[in-house]
């Protein structure tokens, strides 16, 4: 079922992915004190919606999308894939069936996480910060 938050998360919205939406969390306390307050209170209607929910705790790693032919051979490995040459001598990426695989296809790939963590403090909107 279609909603308007389906749709913001579902136009690429940043930290947005197929079954989470990840905020983190020194750039939600950084919001002025009216903005938190109502972003309690919407956690708050969230949780207490739910309450019957076992929330899991959660890993959260930066990542970004690459193609197979930007990974090196570690990273394809980690992924299932690897490389060969195929018969007419140009290189082939074959998955964990050994199936022919296009050299475009995206994978998740680990990343320097560019947002402060918590502890770093108060982050000034409109900042680029990269660490």
């Amino acid at each position: 079922m279609r909603s308007p938050l389906s749709d913001y998360l579902d136009s690429a919205a940043p930290g947005a992915c197929p079954d989470h939406l990840v905020v983190p969390r020194s750039l939600a306390q950084s919001m002025p004190l009216r903005w938190q307050q109502v972003f309690v209170g919407l956690l708050t209607d969230l949780h207490d919606a739910y309450p019957g929910v076992d929330w899991p705790e959660y890993a959260v790693s930066a990542v970004r999308a690459e193609p197979l032919t930007e990974l090196d051979d570690a990273q394809l490995a980690t992924h299932g894939y690897v490389t060969e040459l195929g018969p007419d001598g140009d290189l082939e990426y074959r998955d964990a069936d050994d199936r022919v695989v296009p050299g475009s296809l995206p994978v998740r790939v680990e990343v320097p996480d560019t947002v402060p963590p918590a502890s770093a403090g108060q982050v000034p909107r409109g900042t680029v910060v990269l660490r």
